[in-house]
């Protein structure tokens, strides 16, 4: 693609498939007249080709070109404009063209008169869906460790706080004088303050968040097939069984597992109707939760993770609103089909509720830390809203919407858990496990879950290998054997942790306050500071304010390690 300091280069992706995909996501205006920064150089119009149109190679003059002002750029910096091609030997704003690597030029249509194509409802609903995740399952955990009326205040204060450093993340490319930095994104302020520590620091700590969602993913998705599977053969066998461990005995029946770190009851069955009972021992001696479940998926996703591109699975992002949706319809019904059972103490020891205020609250706020982490993310998402003026108030708003979606299925979920008989204590790190296997509903859930993390997971891994080893190799497909390397190391992780330590909710909690150290509370508020002070604004307010934050980022993770 373009060459010119400043500008993005596609010489990474091996997929023309993904290499369209990316071209027309860029927004047509990072390439117009007022920002000649960023325009690309002149390809003679025979040597355009339509997207729509068959591969056709550009001319060998066109390539050279490419190659030469490339070259160039390469000999100064992003921030000097003293080899830049002059605008004079720029296209006129009609004839904007991108050029790829792979040796086509493409034309890209739709200029429009804003910065980029999304409204201000579609970008709010791009934050939503990016910041609802695996943690939505452990938030109702989290309130069980702070207090019912504790976890709420942590909620609402954790949102404003995430969404203040999330502010300050989206205002640090404005704050550096001089130099055009409309293409940057956070690691690259973070190199420009803190020199090659601070790009390396960020990619240590933006890894940190990739390997944990990808570990998530794995138990999750180990116990949603361990689950589904249980299901459909009980369906398909006409086997009734029943989990045996505690649990209400009306038809909205909720079941007490217990401790995930323990033996997984979930593999232990009491069977009533059975016309074959050395065949049900032999499945669960197979098909279990910890043991054998979390090796089945390696036949299926490592094979996935080493494809070059992962465009086709991007096509299945919607599928994570469809689950959130439905998440939130299920927890509705049940909500409703339960009833409330609540009682407020704020000290007291009872057989069947929690105190309202516990010690242990810690472990909500690095849950919350990573159900509010979009911070390595929001400059890419609001690059493309249309009105750049409304950036602010629509981040606040999709801020607001995912602390309302936490708050309305927390609410429901502890509030309905049925204690009496139960008690709260036994809501699990993963609330789906509150339900038994043969649940219709929760057996929907999960199958839909299952589905979406198996498209997810790939492009995780392609994101990993992409920071990873386009960092250290400078290409993110070196070889099929440093790319197999990689996947082997973290596949064989997901598996470990699976089998030997299934507690999402202490997964979610670590990394969120690892990865939120860095990208929340930390680099926020020191990039803000050194750049008030380089302005002579700093006073004495925003000092203290912003070292408090970066003190409670430390304390935050500290406290996850004394739970």
């Amino acid at each position: 693609m373009l060459a010119k300091p400043g500008t993005m280069h596609f010489s990474g992706f091996h997929s023309p498939e993904l290499f369209l995909e990316i071209v027309q996501s860029v927004p047509p205006e990072d390439l117009l007249a007022h920002r000649p920064s960023l325009r690309p150089f002149h390809v003679e119009p025979t040597n355009i080709v339509s997207v729509n149109d068959d591969m056709q190679r550009v001319t060998d003059e066109a390539a050279a070109m490419n190659k030469r002002i490339h070259y160039y750029s390469r000999l100064t910096s992003p921030s000097d404009r003293a080899l830049m091609a002059p605008d004079h030997v720029l296209p006129a704003l009609e004839e904007i063209y991108v050029y790829s690597p792979l040796g086509t030029a493409f034309k890209v249509d739709g200029c429009t008169d804003g910065y980029g194509k999304n409204s201000s409802l579609v970008t709010i609903f791009m934050i939503w869906n990016t910041m609802l995740g695996t943690s939505i399952l452990s938030i109702p955990w989290g309130i069980k460790q702070a207090g019912f009326t504790t976890g709420i205040v942590i909620i609402l204060l954790m949102g404003i706080l995430t969404l203040y450093c999330c502010y300050r993340v989206l205002k640090s490319r404005t704050m550096i004088p001089l130099i055009d930095t409309s293409s940057w994104e956070f690691p690259d302020v973070c190199k420009y303050y803190f020199g090659a520590f601070g790009q390396w620091s960020s990619l240590l700590f933006s890894m940190v968040s990739l390997i944990g969602a990808m570990v998530v993913y794995w138990v999750l998705m180990s116990n949603f097939l361990f689950n589904t599977g249980k299901f459909i053969y009980n369906y398909v066998h006409n086997i009734n069984v029943t989990d045996i461990v505690s649990g209400t005995n009306d038809s909205n029946r909720v079941i007490c597992p217990g401790d995930a770190s323990e033996e997984q009851p979930g593999n232990k069955s009491m069977l009533f109707l059975s016309a074959n009972d050395t065949g049900f021992e032999l499945f669960e001696e197979w098909w279990n939760k910890s043991q054998t479940v979390p090796l089945y998926l390696i036949v299926v996703l490592l094979p996935l993770l080493n494809l070059k591109s992962p465009s086709f699975f991007a096509k299945f992002n919607v599928l994570g609103t469809i689950s959130v949706i439905y998440l939130v319809l299920l927890v509705t019904f049940k909500a409703v089909r339960l009833g409330f059972h609540l009682e407020f103490a704020w000290f007291t020891l009872d057989e069947f509720f929690v105190p309202e205020f516990r010690l242990s609250f810690p472990q909500l706020t690095g849950v919350l830390t990573l159900a509010f982490f979009i911070h390595n993310c929001v400059i890419t998402l609001l690059k493309n809203n249309k009105k750049q003026e409304n950036n602010v108030r629509d981040l606040s708003i999709a801020f607001f919407l995912v602390g309302l979606t936490y708050l309305y299925v927390v609410v429901l979920i502890f509030a309905a858990f049925p204690s009496p008989p139960l008690s709260k204590e036994c809501i699990e790190q993963n609330f789906l496990d509150n339900f038994p296997s043969n649940d219709v509903m929760a057996f929907i859930a999960r199958m839909f879950l299952l589905f979406q993390m198996m498209t997810v997971y790939p492009l995780l891994g392609y994101l990993a290998r992409v920071q990873l080893l386009g960092h250290i190799f400078g290409n993110v497909y070196p070889s099929i054997f440093h790319v197999l390397g990689l996947n082997i190391a973290i596949v064989g992780l997901g598996v470990t942790i699976a089998r030997f330590y299934p507690n999402i909710g202490g997964i979610i909690r670590y990394s969120g306050a690892t990865c939120g150290l860095a990208f929340v509370f930390v680099y926020p508020s020191l990039i803000y500071m050194v750049s008030q002070y380089r302005a002579g604004q700093l006073t004495w307010l925003g000092l203290t304010v912003h070292v408090f934050i970066i003190l409670l980022g430390v304390v935050n993770l500290i406290a996850q390690f004394l739970m």
